[in-house]
């Protein structure tokens, strides 16, 4: 009874595993190593002991700086030079420089000396001079009739036209050609065809849209050309479905 209780085997579900089961030893590392591979020395990084009497090195670390001149029997006795600025000592004579002696200024002994010169400040009590300078003197101009110790071509000037007593006088008041009014042509005589221009007319017709050669799909015409065989992608069915079986009478 208890064999009947089993659930009965299907053999769709007796499959193997996949490639993806198959996986060959590692060869990194020393656990589960490949045993066909040579395998190399291993090294691990030890953790740090939390007591320190366990610390096999209680030396700081580098952030701590010791200062070599202080050991443990104290400072260091070995003499220590610096360079330091000059004293200032106004006891000592101060020996010049090369570049503060000028022999150019040092005038030779029993030689004439030249006349020098150098350039003052105005002095505060100078009288102003009234004299004008230079560019105040404005001479006369040359040009025109205006000039006092020259000698003056004739000068002409252009006048605008004279309203009254000129030549051009229009005495008698008369209208110009534009002052009448004639009569138009059609009124006495012979009326000539008139013309206008008029909009495009257009001849009555169909206008009705019509398809154009792009609008067109031959080869989706089935009715006089064979059919080409067409074929879906169909759903998937479970694999535990029991297939339809008919019985058909003899």
């Amino acid at each position: 009874m208890a064999e009947d209780a089993k659930d009965p085997i299907i053999a769709a579900r007796e499959r193997g595993p996949g490639p993806g089961r198959y996986a060959l030893p590692s060869s990194v590392g020393y656990i589960k190593h490949d045993t066909t591979k040579h395998m190399k020395p291993a090294y691990s990084f030890g953790q740090r002991l939390e007591n320190s009497m366990f610390r096999k090195d209680c030396s700081p670390g580098p952030g701590y700086y010791i200062n070599p001149r202080v050991s443990r029997k104290g400072k260091d006795g070995t003499p220590a030079y610096s360079i330091l600025g000059r004293q200032k000592d106004p006891a000592t004579f101060k020996t010049p420089c090369p570049r503060a002696y000028h022999p150019e200024k040092v005038h030779p002994q029993g030689e004439r000396h030249a006349s020098s010169y150098s350039m003052g400040a105005r002095t505060r009590y100078r009288k102003r001079d009234a004299a004008p300078a230079p560019n105040s003197y404005t001479l006369p101009p040359l040009i025109g009739p205006k000039v006092p110790n020259k000698t003056s071509y004739p000068s002409h000037s252009l006048t605008r036209r004279a309203q009254t007593g000129s030549y051009l006088e229009d005495l008698a008041k008369t209208p110009g050609p534009c002052g009448y009014h004639a009569v138009h042509p059609d009124t006495n005589a012979n009326k000539q065809p008139v013309y206008s221009m008029l909009g495009r007319s257009y001849m009555p017709g169909d206008r009705t849209q019509k398809p154009g050669p792009g609008q067109h799909s031959p080869e989706k015409v089935t009715v006089n050309k064979p059919l080409v065989p067409s074929i879906s992608m169909g759903i998937r069915h479970s694999e535990y479905v029991t297939p339809l079986i008919v019985e058909v009478a003899d």
